[in-house]
């Protein structure tokens, strides 16, 4: 019984020792140097029992009745210690009801003209558009106007990094090429090709589900999945116009589809970790220049088996995506406004394929995000903007949730002449999925406790304020 004792005890030492060196090792990968640090002092720390535990079994300590008590007292903490931080929690009702676990009261669909990019990016001063919105809405002309004058928010002489960022502006605007080109009515709601105008190709929902989710990783999608489509996500006018179409401008959009192939685009750690320089709003525009090219051809693959289909990009959404996400499965709400997810955190861009065409959707999914985000705050201190709350969630709309002031949240995005994504860069689900960070996230996902301990160790180990970090490679912003 003691050397079983003794073998599962030191075996248990080994093991803590060798995660916390690939801790010390994943921090040095990530550049993160307070990181390092601390991981360092760590990893000391979990071999000071290691080699005191090899020291006293060499001595035959645990032979004597005060080291078997010793071995006993260490084994029932240690295994009652495993045992809080890794037992399943009770689960989240909200989360596990997808987005209409977030609805309290009623929902009003949201008109996109009222969006902050739309009013901004669309509207032309002088025009009968701009003139019938700002008679309904006086109070936005004003600091819509400044906006413009502004010249923001991407990519405007202004920017953070200008002079030497500019090279980032350019790569910036020239992956915009890639959305604006297949934002065309034909390019977002396909026909079928010629050949296949005749033919009706039957799949069961099944099939089709499999096919759909392979060919969509195929194309270069991290993560999908399908969600019902609550029409309440559906936007209720269009607002944004991008191709001279401005007799679309305020037309009621229905709920024409009955599912949502969402899908996510990941967004590189180290680009991320510069917010809100350059880099980051280039590796933005690379995702959503892929996430375009992939809606596209998913939209035309779906439309020659026979269905009506609708691309939801950068630069044609009918849709909100984040619920639409949530319902898919993809991840939760998170208190910054993004989708956060198990596998990358917010590190993402979302685009979507609207479609009639039978298929099975996804259940929503509790991994812990709305309580440790109640925890965190994390976004919320760090925000330049403060748009982010730090208080308790509240009910915006009819849904209860963190909501974020787009509006000076895009009035900062105007003053640096980037996206930001400063809350994306410091949030602790953000890091890189390497060994340790995959065994934290599948800990925080399942356990409270889990949630509160690491939530701390984050502050330690990475800083209540982590800095921006510098780029050695092409896309470098600083001479």
């Amino acid at each position: 019984m003691v050397d079983t004792l003794v073998f599962i005890t030191g075996a248990a030492l080994v093991v803590q020792a060798l995660i916390g060196l690939s801790f010390l090792i994943s921090s040095i990968w990530e550049r993160e140097a307070r990181a390092t640090f601390f991981a360092a002092l760590q990893l000391i720390g979990m071999l000071a029992p290691l080699c005191l535990f090899i020291y006293l079994s060499a001595r035959g300590f645990f032979d004597a009745p005060s080291g078997i008590f010793c071995l006993l007292a260490g084994s029932v903490g240690g295994a009652a210690g495993i045992y809080f931080t890794v037992r399943r929690s009770g689960a989240n009702p909200r989360a596990l009801d997808g987005s209409q676990g977030l609805i309290v009261e009623k929902v009003d669909r949201f008109d996109e003209r009222m969006h902050v990019f739309a009013r901004n990016r669309s509207l032309r001063p002088g025009s009968e558009q701009y003139k019938q919105f700002y008679q309904a809405h006086p109070e936005k002309e004003a600091p819509d106007a400044a906006r413009r004058k502004q010249g923001g928010p991407i990519g405007h002489p202004g920017t953070i990094d200008a002079p030497h960022g500019d090279a980032n502006v350019a790569a910036t605007l020239a992956s915009l090429n890639v959305p604006l080109y297949l934002s065309t009515p034909e390019k977002v709601r396909p026909q079928a090709h010629p050949f296949l105008r005749e033919k009706k190709i039957d799949l069961s929902p099944e099939e089709a589900t499999q096919r759909i989710k392979g060919y969509t990783r195929h194309l270069g999608a991290g993560l999908v999945g399908i969600a019902e489509i609550n029409p309440l996500w559906i936007y209720s006018r269009r607002g944004e116009i991008f191709h001279d179409n401005w007799q679309d401008w305020g037309r009621a959009i229905e709920a024409e589809h009955r599912f949502a192939i969402v899908f996510t685009e990941e967004m590189t750690l180290h680009m991320v970790g510069t917010g809100p320089h350059t880099p980051t709003t280039l590796e933005s525009m690379r995702d959503y220049a892929q996430g375009a090219h992939i809606s596209a051809q998913l939209a035309a693959f779906i439309a020659n088996l026979g269905f009506p289909s609708t691309a939801n990009h950068l630069r044609h959404y009918e849709c909100l995506l984040v619920p639409l996400a949530v319902d898919a499965g993809l991840g939760e709400l998170g208190r910054l406004g993004y989708l956060i997810t198990r596998e990358y955190g917010p590190r993402v861009r979302l685009s979507a394929v609207t479609t009639n065409m039978p298929l099975i959707a996804d259940k929503p999914v509790d991994i812990g995000v709305q309580d440790f985000c109640r925890i965190c705050k994390k976004c919320a201190h760090c925000c330049p903007s403060s748009s982010i709350p730090s208080g308790d969630q509240s009910v915006f709309n009819g849904t209860l949730r963190w909501k974020l002031n787009d509006e000076s949240c895009f009035d900062y995005w105007g003053k640096v002449g980037t996206d930001c994504n400063v809350c994306m860069r410091v949030c602790p689900w953000s890091h890189a999925r390497t060994f340790p960070h995959r065994l934290i996230v599948a800990l925080v996902s399942r356990n409270a406790i889990a949630r509160r301990l690491f939530n701390r160790m984050d502050d330690i180990f990475y800083g209540k304020h982590p800095r921006a970090k510098p780029l050695d490679n092409w896309a470098n912003y600083r001479p």
